[in-house]
């Protein structure tokens, strides 16, 4: 199973390469980031996460899983909306467990790319499914959920995270 990195690893901090090859090697990439995103409990998981420089993620969350490959995100509803907010790759020091703070996202957005064989998706999503995709995308330009937190919050998190 694929390790998931941690903040202060380069690769959760460099943007991502679009995938060009939609073969036997990326399916079995979305199956091992499935797999790592359920070994960790998570909602959803970025490439980068595991080490790979690629975009994209893939997601559990609202009822709804999937995946989706070079991913453009949209914003539907700019409302800013404040809720708790985590990340596999930001865990703390002493639990190991992903360290919360009430992170600002837009209400809902749009996801547009591809499925593992090639073929264009289109998914709607406010709540959840929206924060999900909105912090699986800043994962693959290279942004964590930290980087939208005000200082004081940030340097609070921060201060827990290995």
């Amino acid at each position: 199973m694929r390790e998931i990195r941690v903040i202060g690893d380069p690769v959760l901090r460099t943007p991502t390469e679009p995938v060009t090859d939609f073969d036997r090697d990326l399916r079995r990439l979305v199956d091992e980031m499935m797999e790592a995103m359920y070994a960790a409990d998570g909602v959803g998981l970025a490439a980068p996460q595991i080490g790979v420089s690629r975009r994209l993620f893939v997601y559990d969350a609202a009822g709804r899983k999937g995946h989706v490959i070079n991913p453009e995100l949209t914003v539907d509803d700019a409302e800013e909306v404040l809720d708790e907010e985590g990340c596999l790759s930001v865990p703390g020091r002493e639990t190991g467990k992903p360290l919360y703070a009430r992170t600002p996202r837009a209400a809902g957005v749009t996801v547009r790319g591809f499925d593992r064989l090639g073929r264009p998706v289109r998914l709607k999503a406010r709540g959840l499914l929206a924060r999900c995709f909105q912090h699986e995308y800043d994962h693959l330009e290279g942004v964590l959920y930290v980087d939208r937190l005000a200082k004081d919050a940030a340097r609070k998190i921060l201060l827990q995270a290995p």
